[in-house]
């Protein structure tokens, strides 16, 4: 199985191919217009299920995402999520969420 790091608060945490796939399959259907798939990601990484390990700085990063894109539910689990998360680790997710936000607007210009 392949891993794919990911830097988190505490280190370098690994994702396997369950959960690339399912990154894959959510930004596609994001792509398509819809807004949930980016809100599930943010479940995924939060709860630790559909393959992801658990990894909050990634969740706020999708919660905070959707929630910039309208998602009503993501706003409120960005909160959830933050009251879990140190400082440092809630700028590391909203420094992931502006490079995320800001490769999109790239490549649409």
């Amino acid at each position: 199985m392949a891993l794919i790091g990911i830097e988190g608060g505490a280190g370098k945490i690994e994702q396997g191919a369950v959960a690339t796939s399912l990154i894959a399959r959510s930004l596609e259907a994001y792509s398509n217009g819809n807004i949930d798939a980016l809100y599930a990601l943010g479940v995924a990484f939060s709860t630790g299920s559909h393959g992801c390990i658990c990894d909050m700085i990634e969740a706020h990063k999708w919660f905070n995402i959707a929630a910039s894109k309208g998602h009503e539910e993501a706003a409120w689990c960005r909160a959830d999520v933050s009251d879990e998360m140190t400082a440092r680790e809630i700028a590391e997710a909203q420094r992931r969420a502006r490079e995320w936000l800001a490769d999109g607007q790239r490549k649409v210009a």
